[in-house]
């Protein structure tokens, strides 16, 4: 499954760890180690940008609200400005983001 922002959420830890103790408890480790945050098995869920809204991540993620949201797209490669001036820059900040607009960009 590919995100609207080209992320490949079969990757993903958080989309994987309901399905696999050991990520699982790699994520519950970190959060509480990194981010003082005490999580429970069952908040650590994302059904993907596409599933169920309540079961996303961030469901308050930019792109998720401009290319589902506002455009109804399944992804930034179907829109009329891809690549935008913003989605570049989010690409420019990470390695896994610039080969997630590498992705997009190869389905256009």
């Amino acid at each position: 499954m590919i995100a609207p922002c080209g992320l490949d959420c079969s990757a993903c830890d958080i989309f994987r760890a309901p399905g696999d103790p050991e990520t699982m408890g790699r994520i519950l480790r970190w959060f509480e180690k990194e981010r003082g945050l005490k999580l429970r098995e069952e908040d650590v869920h994302c059904d993907g940008c596409l599933g169920d809204r309540s079961r996303h991540w961030s469901a308050d993620c930019w792109i998720l609200r401009c290319s589902v949201d506002d455009n109804g797209l399944r992804s930034c490669a179907e829109c009329s400005r891809f690549p935008c001036a913003r989605l570049e820059e989010w690409a420019g900040s990470d390695d896994g983001y610039r080969k997630a607009l590498e992705r997009l960009k190869s389905m256009v």
